[in-house]
């Protein structure tokens, strides 16, 4: 946990940094490990469980790594009426993972979201930043193949 601590230690030793240390965290590890919860607590002389309190209140924060792939679902209606449950479960299957999982190679996660804001092209999945339109259940196996041999080409390139 020492880049947790590294992290922590830019910040003022007042509770009121609670919030930004453990955004400047997520932004630093892309997840708050319960390390640096624990690092977090002790810097600033509170409870652990307030610290986690505050961690999972906010539906932003991850607990858990995700995925080189973070595959994001939108569930937003549009996109559930166009078939968003279907293409979540074909997700699930494929991957073996449930919604809020990562594969245990920290290839692949995926999330339910409730709207990605692009409901003329529904449904949508989300990978990272890309925006993958008119999706469907008999795509999914397409694309994590395809997501799986672009890691392939980046390990020949470097």
């Amino acid at each position: 946990m020492e880049e947790a601590r590294r992290i922590i230690e830019r910040h003022r030793k007042e509770r009121e940094e609670l919030l930004s240390i453990l955004i400047d965290i997520q932004t630093g590890l892309c997840f708050l490990p319960e390390g640096g919860l624990s690092e977090g607590a002790t810097f600033l002389g509170i409870s652990e469980a307030e610290v986690y309190g505050v961690a999972t209140f906010y539906k932003g924060f991850r607990l858990h790594p995700i995925g080189k792939y973070h595959i994001r679902v939108c569930l937003g209606t549009a996109c559930h009426m166009r078939g968003g449950g279907l293409i979540m479960d074909a997700f699930e299957r494929l991957l073996e993972i449930k919604a809020g999982e990562t594969t245990p190679d920290l290839l692949f996660s995926i999330e339910r979201v409730a709207c990605v804001g692009c409901c003329s092209i529904a449904p949508v999945v989300v990978v990272n930043d890309r925006v993958y339109p008119r999706m469907a259940p008999s795509k999914v196996e397409a694309l994590i193949l395809e997501l799986k041999n672009e890691l392939e080409r980046d390990k020949k390139t470097t």
